[in-house]
């Protein structure tokens, strides 16, 4: 029988003890941002049959690596999950690996492809390709990681991420075939490839998070 929902006492467990960890991230990284990850890779469980629960922990650990170097929070994260001992309340340590690699694989810089289902459904979901979200995340990460720049090095910052990353020849990949995230993505490179209309969302967001 497949779950439609995590176990009640995993969720518990969880919200309790890992979530509350992103109210010390930034705002790209907080708390909204993995609460969105876990909410898409439950949608995408499913859609693929994965195990839910698996899917939900994975989610919600994926980024608790950053409260260390940010270049290395996957790998990070992957570790912190692999040494909580409570999870194996729930988990087998054959999940508790596959869980820990997943989390190793979900970062749109990654080299390879994810290592199993459970990678690919929490990296895709990781994907925030909504224009306004990857704009607004850009923004607010550039502000609190580089307080020194003004708007004019802020702007180019903005445009070489966006050129590195989402561009049609961006390293960004996408692991499942059909996602919501194909068509948000090509929505995202018609503007990008529009310097003239990049460079508006960039002063639109720029205004909008400096004013707060």
């Amino acid at each position: 029988m497949i779950k439609n929902a995590p176990s009640l006492d995993l969720v518990e467990f969880i919200e309790t003890n890992i979530l509350p960890q992103y109210a010390a991230f930034d705002k790209a990284h907080n708390l909204e941002h993995v609460t969105r990850v876990i909410r898409r890779s439950l949608e995408l469980v499913r859609t693929t049959g994965a195990d839910m629960d698996m899917a939900y922990t994975i989610a919600a650990y994926h980024d608790i690596g950053m409260s260390g170097p940010r270049a290395v929070h996957h790998v990070t994260g992957g570790k912190i999950l692999a040494a909580d001992a409570r999870l194996k309340r729930w988990f087998s340590a054959e999940q508790i690996k596959v869980m820990k690699e997943a989390v190793e694989d979900h970062r749109a810089s990654a080299s390879h492809a994810p290592r199993s289902i459970y990678g690919k459904i929490v990296a895709e979901a990781d994907r925030d390709i909504s224009a306004e979200t990857v704009f607004r995340r850009t923004v607010q990460f550039g502000l609190a990681n580089y307080p020194e720049l003004d708007r004019d090095h802020h702007w180019l910052r903005f445009k070489e991420h966006m050129d590195n990353k989402y561009s049609r020849h961006g390293y960004i990949r996408l692991w499942i075939p059909n996602s919501p995230n194909e068509q948000r993505l090509n929505e995202l490179r018609n503007i990008i490839d529009d310097k003239t209309k990049l460079k508006a969302e960039f002063d639109r967001y720029y205004d909008e998070e400096t004013a707060q």
